[in-house]
């Protein structure tokens, strides 16, 4: 049996690819283990980027209703904390990098399929996509972060009707109401999403990963204590090795030259 989530870097480029196609990428213990692992993997690699994609025809259709389905109350219930608390840690596992995430998706992205294209930086979808929570239509509320991350996509009016009546939204309303960052054609979206994300490895890695901390922190914070946070991030981003040579390359007028933060 091959793993439910391989992992490939290359050229700084983590490659996280949902490896069951035959169940639509559905997430069962073993997946969200494997997400946990490629997330600690991103870690311990210090990578620059993380491309998260599903093989064949849909991203990820949620959780594995079959696998929960054949297991007992009593023993469904630790089943489903031990899923759902390895399919969480590995989003904190991303949200910690500086590494920016970027999710291409395609097909059906439902349950926590929706919650894992919520949580990348950048969500690049194919217009043949479509989007839907599902949660409450089997009678289970959501999971992956998709109740902390609509609300702040989408605002929590749009967020409670996609969450309350399970309408199905098709990508260009999901661009329209900036659920996904931009849409390809579906001939198109890999290619895409690896510029997208060689482009972002190639750029200033520790600085990234400070303006998501601040993007996230300032959803919640105060103006003034934000304003103190940027001030202390924007002087640290100067002194460091990153900032000297962007700054010497912006005046050389050339392309800068990013340190290998893996080396370090």
């Amino acid at each position: 049996m091959s793993d439910p989530v391989s992992v490939e870097v290359r050229g700084g480029v983590a490659h996280v690819v949902l490896c069951r196609p035959e169940r639509g990428n559905a997430i069962d213990l073993a997946t969200a283990r494997g997400l946990l692992a490629a997330a600690n993997r991103c870690r311990r690699d210090r990578v620059r980027a993380v491309l998260l994609r599903g093989a064949g025809r849909s991203f990820c259709v949620g959780g594995d209703l079959r696998e929960f389905a054949g297991l007992p109350g009593p023993d469904l219930a630790g089943h489903l904390a031990a899923v759902t608390g390895a399919l969480h840690d590995a989003l904190r596992g991303f949200a910690a990098l500086d590494a920016p995430l970027i999710a291409a998706v395609r097909g059906a992205v439902a349950g926590a399929g929706l919650g894992l294209a919520a949580a990348a930086d950048l969500t690049i979808a194919a217009t043949d996509a479509t989007f839907v929570a599902a949660y409450t239509g089997i009678g289970y509320s959501p999971d992956a972060g998709v109740s902390w991350s609509l609300p702040r996509l989408i605002g929590p009016r749009r967020a409670l009707d996609l969450l309350l009546t399970n309408r199905r939204l098709d990508a260009r309303e999901a661009a329209e109401i900036g659920l996904v960052s931009r849409l390809a054609e579906p001939e198109r979206l890999d290619a895409e999403a690896e510029r997208v994300a060689a482009a972002l490895a190639a750029g200033a890695t520790a600085a990234i990963g400070a303006t998501r901390r601040l993007v996230a922190a300032g959803l919640t914070a105060g103006l003034a204590e934000h304003l103190d946070r940027e001030g202390q991030a924007l002087v640290a981003a100067a002194v460091s090795a990153e900032g000297r040579e962007g700054v010497a390359a912006f005046l050389a007028k050339r392309r800068p030259r990013f340190p290998d933060r893996t080396a370090d």
